[in-house]
């Protein structure tokens, strides 16, 4: 039976089991391959999507779980052919270098800037823990969530 939810503000049905990773489905069957597979465990942070505006692990997060529920991945977070602040103070800060972590960054600060507009450095830090990215841009990575918190990123 096809489970339905809402993706990047769009209804989608997919013919998939239930217990299937939400990251598997995404990727594989919808093509939205920003969405990285990192761990493959939710422990890594790189399949970071957000559930109903909470940042979730989509490779441990089965496809029935979102039935009925807002799934946003990066390819969502643009508004008509604008960047989300928080994207734009990664480009700003050179808060990557590979990528591979960035999509799963970038939404994981941005649910935490919708819980906590304005984080200090520390809670950011605290906040951005289990997302690991390999290169070492740690600090550029927080200062880019912490000019999106200076600039009211949604």
């Amino acid at each position: 039976m096809p489970i339905s939810f809402n993706l990047n503000g769009k209804k989608v049905s997919v013919d998939a089991a239930g217990s299937r990773m939400l990251a598997y489905v995404l990727r594989g069957d919808l093509g939205l391959t920003g969405t990285k597979v990192g761990c493959g465990a939710g422990i890594c942070g790189a399949c970071t999507v957000l559930v109903d505006g909470e940042a979730a692990r989509s490779c441990s997060t089965p496809l029935e779980a979102v039935a009925g529920r807002e799934v946003t991945t990066i390819e969502g977070l643009e508004r008509s052919g604008a960047l989300h602040a928080v994207q734009e103070a990664f480009l700003a800060h050179t808060a990557f270098q590979c990528g591979f972590c960035t999509p799963g960054m970038i939404l994981n600060a941005c649910a935490l800037l919708r819980k906590n507009p304005r984080p200090t450095r520390e809670q950011i830090a605290q906040a951005m823990e289990g997302n690991l990215c390999r290169c070492g841009t740690h600090g550029r990575i927080l200062d880019a969530v912490q000019d999106a918190a200076k600039g009211g990123a949604r």
